[in-house]
C-alpha cells in the first residue's frame, strides 16, 4: 500500500484546453517556490521538471489516465490521478521529509545491508547485475527484525536504475519494500519515471522480448478485450487445505517452543515437536484445484463504455505460450519453439480498473505468483512502450 501523503492542494481559477495539461507552481509549507521538482506520468517516459521559480507545464497524450507524482528528494512524494489535476492551474504544496521518524524499534544498519544487498537486488532488480544496476546504491537503508523474520528496506533518496539491456535509465522511487520470511512473500511499491538512453536493434529486440507473455501485455490485452487472439488461456483455480500441514494452533506450539528452548537451552526436542516440524517442511499449506478452465472476459472483467474493470473470485492461472524474437537480417521474427509460462493472481476481493496503456489502479494490491512474478526492474517497460519501439 502507497502511504497517505499530508499535502495541500489548492486549485486557483483554471482555464481549458483542448489537449490535457496539467499546469502550476509548487511550494513548500512557508510557501517558497520549490525548483526542480520532477512531475511525471507514474511509469512512463512522459515528464517535465519544475523551473527556478517553481512552475510547470506538463503536456499528456490525449485521453491519458493514470497517476501523476510530483517528487523531490527530501520531500514526501504526492501522487494524484490525472482526472484530479487535468487542465486546472495548481498550487501544490510539499511537505518537507520529517528528520525525526517513528520510533524505530528494529535500527537500519550496515550489517543489515551487507547481509541483506545479494537478496534485495535479486528479488527486485532480478539476476542480470552486470547490465542492471542501482547508481546510487549506497543510499538504501535496510532493517532486519530477528524475532518476526521481516526484512524492510527504505530508499531516502530517488533511486537511479540504468538498464542497459532494455536501454532505459530508470528514476524509481521506492515507497515500500519488505519480505516476510515466515511466509516468503515479497511486498514493494514505488512510482517510476523512465529516460530512454540506447534504441538499438539489439535493444529492440530486448524490449519486445520483455514485453511478450508480460504482465504489462496481458493487461492491454484484457483492456482491448483480446486475450484469446493474444494467445493468453485463463484458467480458474480454488485452494484445497492440506489437512496434513500443521494447524495454526501447532505452529503456535512451535513457537512457543522454540521460545522456551532459548531461556532453558533445551535440545531435546519432543516427539510432538519433531512430527509437527517434519509435516511443515515436508507439506504445502494448500494444494490448487483447477475448477474451470478457458473461462471467458465476462468472469473476471466488466466494461463500461471505455472503463475495465477486473475482479474475480478465488484465483485465475494465466497460461502463455512464448515464442521469444530473434533477429533474422533487418526483421524481427517469432522462434518456432515456445516456453510455456504460468502465472497465478490473487485479487484479495479488490476491484481494479484498468488503463488502456496496461496499467492498473492499485497494483501493489493484486497477488502474483509464478512467471509474472519474474518480471522484475530488469524487464520492466514503460507504459507508453509499443512493440517494436
Amino acid at each position: 500500500m502507497k502511504k497517505t501523503i499530508l499535502l495541500f492542494l489548492i486549485f486557483l481559477p483554471f482555464y481549458l484546453f483542448f489537449a490535457q495539461v496539467i499546469k502550476g507552481t509548487v511550494v513548500d509549507e512557508s510557501g517558497q517556490r520549490v525548483p526542480n521538482t520532477h512531475i511525471y506520468l507514474d511509469g512512463s517516459k512522459t515528464g517535465t521538471v519544475s523551473k527556478e521559480d517553481g512552475s510547470f507545464i506538463l503536456n499528456l497524450p490525449s485521453s491519458n489516465t493514470g497517476n501523476i507524482v510530483f517528487q523531490k528528494d527530501d520531500y514526501d512524494t504526492f501522487t494524484a490521478t490525472i482526472s484530479e489535476l487535468i487542465n486546472k492551474t495548481l498550487k501544490v504544496v510539499l511537505i518537507k521529509t520529517n528528520a525525526i521518524e517513528e520510533i524505530r524499534l528494529i535500527p537500519y544498519t550496515e550489517e543489515a545491508y551487507k547481509n541483506y544487498i545479494n537478496y534485495f537486488l535479486d528479488t527486485f532488480i532480478g539476476y542480470d547485475k552486470e547490465n542492471v544496476k542501482i547508481k546510487n546504491q549506497r543510499t538504501l537503508k535496510f532493517s532486519f527484525d530477528k524475532k518476526n523474520k521481516l526484512l524492510k528496506v527504505k530508499a531516502p533518496k530517488t533511486l537511479i536504475i540504468e538498464n542497459k539491456t532494455l536501454g532505459y535509465e530508470i528514476q524509481y522511487n521506492l515507497i515500500n519494500y519488505s519480505v516476510d520470511f515466515n511466509t516468503n512473500m515479497i511486498n514493494y511499491s514505488g512510482t517510476s519515471f523512465f529516460k530512454e538512453t540506447k534504441n538499438s536493434d539489439k535493444v529492440k529486440l530486448n524490449r519486445m522480448n520483455a514485453f511478450d507473455g508480460s504482465l504489462l501485455h496481458f493487461f492491454r490485452s484484457m483492456y482491448q478485450n483480446k486475450i484469446a487472439e493474444e494467445g493468453f488461456i485463463i484458467n480458474k483455480i480454488v485452494k484445497i487445505p492440506n489437512p496434513k500441514y500443521p494447524t495454526e494452533e501447532e505452529l503456535n506450539m512451535v513457537k512457543d517452543f522454540m521460545q522456551m528452548t532459548k531461556k532453558s537451552g533445551t535440545i531435546k526436542i519432543p516427539e510432538d515437536i519433531s512430527d509437527i516440524l517434519k509435516r511443515k517442511n515436508k507439506e504445502t499449506p494448500y494444494a490448487l484445484a483447477l475448477t474451470k478452465s478457458k473461462i471467458p472476459d465476462a468472469d473476471y472483467t466488466k466494461r463500461n463504455g471505455s472503463q475495465v474493470l477486473f475482479s474475480f473470485d478465488d484465483m485465475l492461472q494465466v497460461n502463455y505460450q512464448k515464442y521469444f524474437y530473434e533477429s533474422k537480417g533487418k526483421a524481427f521474427i517469432k522462434t518456432t519453439v515456445p516456453v510455456s509460462l504460468s502465472s497465478y493472481l490473487h485479487s484479495e476481493g479488490e476491484t481494479f480498473e484498468i488503463s488502456k496503456e496496461g496499467n492498473i489502479t492499485n497494483p501493489d494490491l493484486l497477488i502474483n505468483e509464478g512467471d509474472f512474478s519474474k518480471n522484475k526492474i530488469e524487464n520492466m517497460l514503460p507504459l507508453d512502450y509499443q512493440l517494436g519501439d
